[in-house]
């Protein structure tokens, strides 16, 4: 493009990922067919990334990572970052403004401030008792809630909310969160967001590993913002938007009455197995996800878990066959040019494992499915919170109840109070589901302390 596009987009949470997939798309859609879609991006917390890519005009590379070869171009669609605590009512004037028809977010799991064991509002978070009682925000729900509401009151077109956080029914889960705290503000603004905003599910998939100093000093600019990314990519929307919208149907991505059988495919196959490397791969001694791949007990492990304990509990989205697609993550994992950092994906567990495992771990007890594996990463997730690694290091776990987690491992006497401590929290795991894997899980755990997670791994395989 030779002239930047004016900005029809507001985004909140400008990490790496959305840098690395949704904006190159978004560019691609102006390639084909025009159109000002350009970005405005919001970090809600600090600084770093726009004085990142400030000095160059917020322009930066975008390198694809094969197993063989780089490629690199330039992103030129993000106009301007805002920093949220800097300066609120800058972001909701942005985000206000009639020109923008989208307002969307990556703001992972916690920034949702709901309760991942319900799906609900979490009403007693302090930052939203704050929002509530406060016209400028400091959560994501709460911008979108107060943007909404300077909308409604200077009677502008209602956006479409975008969500693309790895969220079973982020678009639900989103709309959900904003209308609980519109019906704690006004009745009538509660009403028009019900009825005019638009709230798409979507399935987002490209594997972007953090940027680490040592890639910017490799990179021939040493540009602060770069980011990169695998081949692969997929965008899956449910066809709610609002218009106008970008032509992103013309570069690949697809809208959908349907998004969810995409959506379990992907949380439960590729985020799933992501989160079993993360911590069984990570006790196990390997940094990354690629090194983890490549151990042909953990790749194994993969094979049977996927198609033994997951694939059962799916509905086949049109065009895929599931065993194909679950050797295909094998080879997008193996990637040898991505240094995904295991303990990366391990983060936030708490808020990942209700979607990402304890769902698939329902479905099959309900079917009477065997459920052997995913015990086995249910437990590696219980050890890795206890905050000491299998060589009796620290383990940096960083998590919204990461404070809870450890003591609750540090004052459990024994492995099956730790079991029986980490499965009472209900804020991650059902009763009922608690209740009926207390006994074969502790077996799983004490197994996971004795022997370790390699050798845990090993012997689950048939």
């Amino acid at each position: 493009m030779t002239l930047r596009p004016r900005p029809g987009i507001v985004h909140l949470g400008l990490g790496a990922f959305f840098r690395a997939f949704a904006l190159p798309w978004l560019e691609d859609a102006m390639e084909v067919a025009g159109g000002d879609w350009g970005v405005i991006g919001i970090s809600l917390r600090s600084a770093g990334v726009r004085d990142a890519l400030a000095p160059n005009g917020f322009c930066y590379p975008c390198v694809e990572i094969g197993p063989k070869a780089q490629t690199e171009r330039r992103i030129t669609a993000l106009q301007q970052v805002l920093v949220a605590p800097e300066d609120p009512a800058a972001v909701l004037s942005a985000m206000a403004d009639p020109a923008t028809h989208i307002i969307s977010l990556t703001v992972t799991e916690k920034g949702y401030c709901h309760d991942p064991a319900t799906g609900r509002l979490n009403r007693d978070h302090p930052d939203i008792l704050r929002d509530l009682s406060h016209p400028l925000p400091i959560t994501a729900p709460g911008y979108v809630l107060r943007a909404l509401q300077q909308r409604y009151q200077a009677g502008t077109p209602a956006p479409t909310v975008l969500s693309c956080d790895n969220l079973p029914g982020n678009g639900a889960l989103l709309r959900g969160v904003v209308l609980d705290m519109a019906a704690e503000v006004s009745g009538d603004l509660h009403d028009w967001i019900a009825s005019k905003v638009t709230f798409p599910q979507t399935m987002v998939d490209r594997i972007v590993p953090a940027t680490t100093p040592q890639d910017i000093a490799a990179h021939r600019h040493h540009d602060a913002g770069l980011v990169q990314h695998e081949p692969f990519r997929q965008w899956v929307i449910e066809d709610v938007f609002a218009r106008p919208r970008p032509a992103l149907d013309q570069v690949g991505v697809q809208f959908v009455k349907d998004v969810a059988p995409f959506e379990e495919m992907k949380l439960r196959m590729l985020n799933g197995a992501h989160s079993a490397l993360a911590y069984l791969g990570y006790l196990a001694g390997h940094a990354t996800v690629a090194e983890a791949a490549g151990d042909p007990v953990f790749a194994g492990f993969l094979r049977y878990l996927w198609l033994q304990e997951i694939i059962p509990t799916l509905v086949q989205p049109e065009g895929i066959v599931l065993a194909d697609y679950a050797e295909d993550l094998l080879t997008r994992f193996a990637n040898p040019g991505l240094r995904h950092q295991t303990s990366q994906i391990a983060m936030d567990g708490s808020q990942k494992l209700p979607q990402r495992i304890l769902g698939t771990l329902d479905d099959q007890l309900r079917e009477g499915g065997n459920i052997d594996g995913l015990l086995v990463v249910v437990a590696g997730w219980m050890r890795y919170v206890g905050g000491t690694g299998e060589d009796g290091q620290p383990i940096d776990m960083q998590d919204p109840l990461a404070e809870e987690l450890k003591s609750r491992s540090r004052d459990a006497a024994s492995p099956e109070a730790t079991v029986a401590a980490l499965l009472s929290i209900e804020a991650v795991f059902d009763p009922v589901i608690a209740g009926q894997i207390l006994g074969p899980l502790t077996k799983t755990y004490i197994s996971l302390v004795t022997n370790g997670a390699r050798a845990t791994v090993e012997r689950t395989l048939p």
